[in-house]
């Protein structure tokens, strides 16, 4: 018998009528990618409230690394929640706050003194960085990417790329914020070939310091080593060290956002470590605590102490449970079978898109590190005409057959993986087989090869 046991339609009638309710109590903009109301999780697996069990390919977008309900992280949040609560770091702290940073500090690249901040969310790490790289260059301009992701808050949004729906009727945006093409090789922004190219991309911001604003009012480049909601886009090699060279010659920090890409995604602890780079801060998320809300700021400690006495902090910033569901989270990778896990997921994940990619002309890119690995649809290959109907229409069939998928890109044409690390060989195989009949089904519904 498979993981996924189906007792009814997929949305099911206790999941249509939470879905009424939803839509008369809560505000359409918090948007869902299934219709399904999930009752428990574990591991892999997932439980409606009608009986359904589904694997889940999405992770809650990527913070179930160590799976649903992980069972050591479950035990030291429960042990944490009957001690204390919550007290306040700033009001009376406590020690496995100053722990866990200390364990962050020694985790995060770089030979040098480092200290950690922590706070509720990917976003607001985020801003706080911003706020951390102003305080220590005396600088006010930030410069992102074309196609990334930062967040929803002010600041943050302003750092996203895409318009719609991130932006749209959100304006005016935070100022100072300049923005240069990714090295998304599938749909280069100057239409060039890597690696003939010679990372143009790079060589190509010295000019927007010319054009657009001066390299010495620059107080840092925040970049995702690998783009999450973007696309899944994995840079050449040699991408991250010639920004890494670029930013060092300008004495502009340079902040990783590694809030997706972090503990254990792509098989090494954070992503920078497949090329080398070292950041000056390193911002991380969502799989921190296994699913408890904690985010961190980790840098070198003559930058991290910039901000004044007061500068940084927020009531809930390093809520006590999730900091011991944090600790409990870095000890199950530290036993490194997760590093092994991710690996051999991009493997078998990465086999079979291969041949997806020679079977089905609706597949236009795939491309991937580790467990992160995603698929670019297109209408046609010559024009890569984004595929966006066709997408959803892969990510409906999968969720009416018992598998959670969510889709990316700024086009919203691509099919990421986000499955947690612990998910089986038997699971994963049974997934990726839902997976390849939703986009059989989707493209003879079209007619099309």
């Amino acid at each position: 018998m498979g993981a996924i046991q189906l007792k009814t339609a997929v949305p099911g009638p206790r999941s249509k009528e939470l879905m009424a309710r939803r839509e008369a109590a809560v505000p359409r903009g918090p948007f869902h990618a299934t219709p399904v109301f999930v009752s428990e999780a574990h591991g892999a697996r997932i439980t409606d409230v009608d009986g359904n069990r589904l694997l889940d390919f999405a992770g809650g977008i990527g913070c179930l690394n160590v799976g649903h309900t992980n069972e050591a992280v479950v035990a030291a949040a429960g042990e944490q929640l009957r001690r204390l609560t919550h007290g306040c770091f700033h009001v009376t702290p406590y020690e496995v706050y100053v722990r866990l940073a200390e364990r962050m500090n020694g985790l995060v690249p770089g030979a040098f003194a480092k200290k950690t901040l922590f706070v509720n969310s990917g976003a607001e790490a985020v801003e706080n960085a911003v706020k951390i790289a102003r305080a220590a260059t005396g600088r006010q301009a930030v410069l992102a990417f074309e196609d990334g992701f930062h967040g929803r808050t002010l600041l943050a949004m302003s750092l996203t790329s895409k318009v719609h729906p991130y932006k749209t009727g959100f304006g005016p945006f935070a100022p100072e914020i300049y923005r240069a093409p990714f090295a998304y090789c599938y749909r280069c922004a100057y239409h060039l070939t890597h690696p003939s190219c010679g990372v143009a991309c790079v060589d190509a911001i010295e000019d927007h310091f010319k054009k657009y604003v001066e390299a010495e009012r620059v107080a840092a480049v925040i970049v995702e080593p690998v783009l999450g909601e973007g696309g899944f886009v994995v840079p050449p090699s040699d991408y991250l060290p010639r920004l890494r060279a670029l930013t060092a010659k300008h004495g502009i920090l340079l902040i990783a956002d590694e809030v997706q890409t972090g503990f254990g995604r792509t098989g090494r602890q954070w992503a920078v470590e497949h090329t080398g780079v070292v950041p000056d801060i390193l911002i991380a998320a969502k799989s921190i605590a296994g699913g408890l809300p904690l985010a961190s700021v980790t840098g070198r400690a003559e930058v991290m102490d910039a901000p004044g006495v007061g500068g940084l902090g927020g009531t809930f910033g390093g809520n006590p449970v999730s900091l011991a569901a944090a600790h409990a989270v870095l000890d199950e990778i530290g036993k490194g079978t997760l590093f092994e896990q991710a690996q051999r997921i991009g493997r078998v994940v990465s086999g079979r898109a291969a041949t997806w990619q020679q079977r089905f002309a609706l597949v236009g890119d795939v491309r991937g590190i580790g467990a992160m690995w995603a698929l670019e649809l297109v209408k046609d290959r010559a024009s890569k005409a984004p595929a966006k109907e066709e997408t959803n229409a892969v990510s409906k069939r999968c969720y009416e057959k018992g598998l959670v998928t969510i889709t990316a890109g700024t086009y919203g044409n691509v099919l990421r993986t986000l499955m947690p690390l612990v998910i089986t060989d038997e699971q994963l195989e049974e997934g990726l087989g839902i997976l390849e009949s939703a986009l059989a089904e989707v493209v003879a519904q079209a007619g099309r090869v």
